[in-house]
């Protein structure tokens, strides 16, 4: 819609008209509405007439606005022929749940750092297409990069690029990838503030497909048994849940070498100077406690209770002294019952050779109960394996049930003595003990224990972004050979969990990640002879959440093929 005028002698006249092509082909246009004249528009939208005629340029928009509307609500009438047959190789099924994950893509601006990597390296195919094509396909159909390509045809953008050009922006990707989780990170705080003044830090290995060693790809302890080439990550995650920073090493070298390395880019490149480490006993030496007590870090680790002292091991067994965590009231825990759901603790100061710290002992009737059901079902196997005669241990793994059987000598005169086995009852005895307790260590002196507590609870999502990563997104088995794309597959993984997590956020963590996950799988479309597309997806609940989180809407009953566009541009924050 446009402003026109005319002229006549006495008066001019404004008008709001709409051009179109009539049935000859020829463009012209018809009046929509009548403003009215110079002289009676001045009295209300003057003084001047640029008044007048910003007024009326306001209204041929907003009419303009009405006319969309009136288009978009129309009743479509598409005619289907029961003989007629498919067009050979049409595609009309096209992926539409990418669309949510590009809204939080574009809000954290990863496409601005891939334009600095195309200034930088001057390469003609497009790096944003591609990333983010390989993050969507991670999410919604993890598989091989050549199958990733595939998958990304069926977006309802389809890929700009070719498959080679995949490959090469791996190589780009990953001899870059310490700048991009450090322009991620900086960029993540467009979506709101980070809690990264608590940092979780844990290390996981994925295996690849190969069977000889080849550069960090070594042979290692793997949970799965696997015969594999193994590569570690170590992994950084905030206080939210959400992935700050990972680095990749070799399985044959020691995790807590790891991590100073990445805690040294954190606090540099990052700029994260004041934090809480948080981690497991294994990633929580001595050394790695005195590196986290330095400028104005701290620590809050697990603490084995086995590697105690003495003296430190015997207050911590003591089942005197303890407290309810939550209002501090003494408690005698040799009186509770075991469907007790409470917490409770005793804390003493703990100096080591290095430290002055404070070692709290929290014990759970809960978690003693589920401890001592593990143990009777690894007592029931130690017993069959008597029975059986099978009594080999398994000296690297620490919960083989052959723990709990013991060995004695017979000794004979004048022959070799007879060995027999037995269920070590004093082995039992000693490991029920520990149950229900668990120890923690930190250099927060002042600080209330529930709050340490409540830090240390949040091990377990770091946990969970492993498990996302493996199995959700099926970071493993590695196929990949060269160091570098090795290092752009992990930080497509990476990127995926990051931009996953911040809209499991979006979504005030409602939903499990199999919901939401296989929501976003679900929401496809079927493209009608051209004209539009139509939703194959159920609506519910969690389609309304993510419609309402990310601002544009796709659960109408036709869309036509103007309104996807504008959805297309709604999900990457343009209007």
């Amino acid at each position: 819609m446009r402003v026109t005028t005319s002229k006549s002698k006495n008066a001019e006249s404004f008008y709001i008209s709409k051009g179109y092509i009539n049935d000859k082909g020829a463009s012209t246009s018809v009046i929509v509405r009548k403003l009215g004249t110079l002289k009676e528009l001045l009295l209300e939208h003057g003084p001047t007439r640029d008044d007048v005629m910003a007024w009326a340029k306001e209204e041929a928009r907003l009419e303009t606005l009405k006319y969309k509307q009136e288009q978009e609500n129309k009743r479509i009438q598409i005619t289907f022929h029961a003989n007629r047959q498919l067009d050979y190789e049409k595609q009309i099924f096209f992926r539409g749940g990418y669309l949510f994950l590009q809204y939080i893509y574009y809000q954290m601006h990863i496409e601005k750092i891939c334009r600095k990597l195309k200034l930088k390296y001057k390469f003609k195919y497009d790096i944003n297409a591609i990333l983010s094509d390989l993050i969507y396909a991670r999410i919604l159909e993890p598989s091989s990069k050549r199958a990733s390509f595939k998958v990304a045809s069926e977006f309802l953008e389809k890929p700009s690029y070719e498959l080679h050009d995949v490959y090469r922006a791996l190589d780009i990707l990953g001899s870059e990838c310490d700048l991009i989780q450090a322009e991620v990170y900086k960029n993540s705080h467009f979506l709101g503030n980070r809690n990264d003044k608590i940092l979780y830090y844990d290390c996981s290995n994925y295996y690849f497909e190969i069977e000889q060693e080849n550069g960090s790809k070594k042979y290692g302890k793997s949970k799965e048994h696997r015969p594999n080439p193994i590569i570690q990550m170590g992994l950084f995650m905030d206080g939210d849940g959400i992935p700050l920073a990972f680095s990749l090493f070799p399985r044959n070298a020691n995790e807590q070498t790891s991590l100073k390395p990445l805690e040294k880019k954190v606090l540099g490149e990052f700029g994260c100077q004041k934090f809480i480490y948080c981690s497991d006993a294994g990633l929580g030496s001595e050394d790695i406690r005195c590196y986290n007590h330095m400028g104005e870090r701290a620590y809050i680790v697990t603490q084995s209770m086995k590697k105690l002292k003495k003296e430190e091991k015997e207050w911590a067994l003591n089942m005197q002294g303890f407290k309810k965590v939550s209002d501090d009231t003494p408690v005698d825990i040799t009186q509770l019952s075991s469907d007790d759901k409470g917490l409770y603790y005793k804390d003493e100061p703990y100096t080591t050779k290095k430290l002055h710290q404070r070692l709290i002992i929290t014990y759970s009737p809960k978690y003693a109960l589920y401890q001592k059901s593990i143990r009777d079902k690894q007592i029931e196997r130690a017993q069959k394996m008597l029975d059986s005669g099978n009594t080999k241990k398994n000296r690297k793994n620490p919960n083989d049930p052959a723990r709990f059987i013991g060995t004695t000598a017979a000794a004979k005169e004048g022959k070799a003595a007879d060995i027999y086995h037995y269920l070590d009852e004093s082995k039992i005895a000693e490991e029920s003990n520990y149950d229900g307790l668990y120890a923690v260590c930190t250099d927060l002196l002042e600080d209330e224990v529930r709050d340490i507590l409540k830090v240390s609870e949040g091990r377990w999502q770091i946990e969970e972004c492993f498990r996302i990563m493996k199995t959700d997104f099926s970071a493993r088995p590695v196929y990949l050979q060269e160091e570098n794309r090795i290092k752009a597959h992990f930080l497509i993984c990476f990127l995926a969990l990051t931009i996953y997590r911040f809209l499991e956020k979006k979504l005030d963590s409602n939903y499990t990640c199999e919901e939401l996950l296989d929501a976003l799988k679900t929401m496809n479309f079927v493209e009608v002879q051209e004209q539009g597309f139509i939703p194959t997806y159920k609506r519910e609940p969690i389609m309304d959440a993510l419609h309402d989180a990310c601002g544009f809407r796709t659960d109408y009953q036709f869309i036509t093929k103007s309104k996807m566009k504008t959805i297309q541009k709604e999900s990457k924050g343009r209007k």
